[in-house]
């Protein structure tokens, strides 16, 4: 995912969601023709120009080759107000339905992807996701001139391969009462030639980091591997390993590389990467607590008048800064229980409201929004200009 990254299968404007079937020369081996994934749960860019699909239900995981690799350099303003209504119209919805679940940008064409469900109207707990209260079913391109359009998939190059050992498709969880399949992918990330993909496994710790190379079909006798990670949560003063990861980055610290992740609840926890390609489990380092009662939503890293931050995106407490150069000093784990928050100093610069942010271009954010008051939900552009 790139920087700043809300949200019963459902059929959309003719797309189908049946499952895939492998091909006969191999399963991770490109083809074109229909993707039929059974829900569109998470996105993230790749290789350039190469979209990656997770299908948290049918446990598979797509490369998509859309052929959008048409260079876009500087960006103009967009803003695309009421954008729940606008889908609306165009898939014949109601917009008190429509529900936009994940967000990715191009780097290359800045054309912005949206899944989308006909699933709003649906939510009864306050601690369910998008993912948990229906399946996203279309994807939609936005241009940088505002073009809404659908994307078909049902004659595309593509790759796939499935996920290994996936939670339980009859599991449910005892809180929002949703069906635990829908975390068997939770957020995926692309870096240096792999593919991370976070979230549950049938495991007994069953949180677990998923590490696929990329192209699929090159991967030899080593598809990839899957790594069951625990965590010292302070704000609930416990050891879990069955929380998915909600939103996670990489960056390097000291000249190693690291995953950098955040929890419900939103704990910050570092594992290095070295450690997550081969051994069976792995313990976090829980470096900070900002908060329970909250949600991570996105997660980005990104450069501004010359300075590294990260910001995370909550659903409570809204977005949250923090300085790289913090990373770099010194870092005690926390390993016993928290009232409030602890760590690393955190700065709180917007409030509830952001959904999703892309990078979008040199300098700029591209922001999916929802306003507090009217409810309505605006994507646009904004300068990274942080004082």
């Amino acid at each position: 995912m790139t920087p700043f990254r809300w949200f019963v299968t459902l059929l959309l404007a003719g797309v189908s969601l049946a499952g895939l079937a492998a091909s006969p020369a191999g399963e991770n081996r490109s083809v074109r023709g229909a993707v039929m994934a059974k829900a569109y749960s998470k996105l993230a860019f790749g290789p350039p120009g190469i979209l990656f699909l997770g299908d948290s239900i049918g446990a598979r995981i797509y490369a998509l080759d859309l052929g959008d690799r048409k260079p876009v350099g500087a960006v103009e303003r967009l803003e695309i107000r009421d954008l729940e209504g606008k889908i609306a119209a165009m898939l014949g919805a109601d917009s008190r339905d429509v529900m936009i679940h994940d967000l990715a940008v191009n780097p290359i064409s800045k054309n912005a992807y949206l899944t989308v469900s006909r699933g709003r109207r649906g939510f009864v707990s306050k601690w369910q996701l998008p993912n948990d209260v229906a399946a996203p079913g279309v994807l939609l391109r936005i241009t940088p001139a505002g073009a809404i359009q659908e994307v078909r998939l049902d004659q595309v190059k593509h790759s796939s391969i499935a996920l290994a050992n996936p939670v339980s498709a009859a599991v449910e969880d005892p809180d929002s009462h949703s069906k635990l399949r829908v975390d068997a992918i939770s957020d995926m990330l692309y870096a240096d030639g792999k593919l991370f993909v976070a979230g549950l496994s049938n495991e007994e710790f069953s949180s677990t980091m998923h590490v696929y190379h990329f192209p699929f079909a090159d991967a030899g006798t080593v598809p990839g591997s899957a790594t069951s990670l625990e965590i010292y949560h302070g704000s609930h003063g416990r050891y879990e390993s069955n929380s998915p990861i909600r939103a996670f980055l990489s960056l390097s610290i000291r000249d190693k590389p690291y995953l950098l992740a955040s929890y419900v609840c939103t704990p910050l926890v570092l594992f290095p990467i070295d450690e997550l390609q081969g051994k069976r489990r792995v313990r976090g380092k829980t470096i900070a607590e900002l908060g329970d009662g909250d949600y991570p939503l996105d997660m980005i890293a990104f450069k501004s008048k010359g300075t590294s931050y990260v910001m995370l995106v909550t659903s409570a407490r809204g977005v949250l800064l923090i300085k790289t150069d913090e990373l770099e000093k010194p870092l005690p784990a926390i390993t016993k229980p928290i009232e409030g928050t602890a760590g690393l100093p955190v700065k709180h610069v917007w409030n509830p409201g952001i959904l999703k942010a892309e990078n979008y271009g040199d300098g700029n954010l591209l922001v999916l929004a929802r306003n507090l008051f009217s409810g309505e939900v605006t994507l646009s552009s904004m300068p990274l200009d942080l004082q």
